[in-house]
């Protein structure tokens, strides 16, 4: 019984270990007229990274080149930008655009955009589709303070679903976040609750703004304000379920954006506010 114990012991502690790393490379500064970037997406074909701006901007998509110079804009003539908060893309390229956004957990028009990859040539685009979805949980719009679970700003494409990782807002902040799954198909879905798991009980430090899949599939990230919280060792799609590794990145900014530039190294963005920040990072996995 004392072996079982330990033993028990020993992987909780393996999923709560604490990593340190000062390794947070400053790339480029972002373009001054993209000052709410919300998303990015990394081509490594190209070397072109293609992000976007949340509620109150355009209808558009960016793709910056090693330099950080916009290279190409593209306007979705199709899709209006309510609150677009994430980008991601599946195994053939072709980009989704997530408008969840949902600070006041009172929308009932959350959707996804699907972009096919050959319309990231054109200065006009159009949405291929359309996947509107809602959560089976919420029956009250808004719901109660201490239960608005129901804002997402990260979420990426796998095995032909999406998997959203909700923002906490709710009274009593207590860094619950919740997992969801949507089939990646045209029309009406309804989000699944795959499962959840505990960040921090600290707001400013553990509200989740991003999340990525690294390309082999076999590490999950999402992104707060000063750290990322690492999944590995999973099975399937239980994400939650792996080894849980909080890495602190030792600078605080309003980091919206993260994605795998390759297996063991993240591409981050954050918002500019006043003269500071506005840059992309890269940051190694150790």
């Amino acid at each position: 019984m004392k072996k079982q114990l330990l033993l028990a012991v020993s992987i909780i502690l393996l999923a709560c270990q604490q990593q340190s790393n000062d390794d947070l490379k400053t790339i480029y500064s972002l373009p001054k007229k993209l000052k709410e970037v919300s998303g990015i997406i990394y081509f490594p074909e190209s070397d072109l990274l293609y992000t976007l701006e949340d509620s109150g901007n355009a209808n558009k998509i960016y793709a910056l080149n090693a330099e950080g110079k916009i290279e190409k804009t593209i306007t979705i003539t199709n899709a209006e930008n309510i609150d677009w908060e994430d980008i991601t893309k599946d195994k053939k390229d072709n980009l989704y655009i997530g408008d969840f956004g949902n600070n006041d957990n009172i929308r009932q028009d959350l959707c996804i955009y699907k972009v096919n990859k050959k319309e990231l040539d054109k200065d006009n685009a159009l949405a291929e589709y359309k996947v509107s979805f809602s959560y089976p949980e919420q029956n009250e719009f808004p719901p109660k303070k201490k239960e608005m679970f129901y804002d997402v700003e990260g979420f990426f494409e796998y095995q032909n679903y999406f998997y959203l990782f909700t923002k906490n807002r709710s009274k009593g902040f207590d860094g619950t976040a919740f997992i969801y799954k949507i089939p990646n198909a045209a029309g009406t879905q309804i989000a699944t609750k795959i499962g959840e798991f505990k960040t921090c009980d600290n707001y400013n430090h553990c509200v989740l703004t991003s999340a990525s899949i690294s390309p082999d599939g076999k590490k999950i990230v999402v992104l707060s304000h000063d750290k990322i919280v690492l999944f590995e060792n999973f099975q399937g799609d239980l994400f939650h379920k792996g080894t849980q590794t909080e890495i602190s990145l030792n600078h605080f900014s309003q980091k919206e954006s993260v994605v795998f530039k390759d297996n063991n190294a993240l591409l981050i963005a954050d918002e500019k506010t006043g003269k500071l920040d506005g840059n992309v990072y890269e940051f190694k996995l150790k």
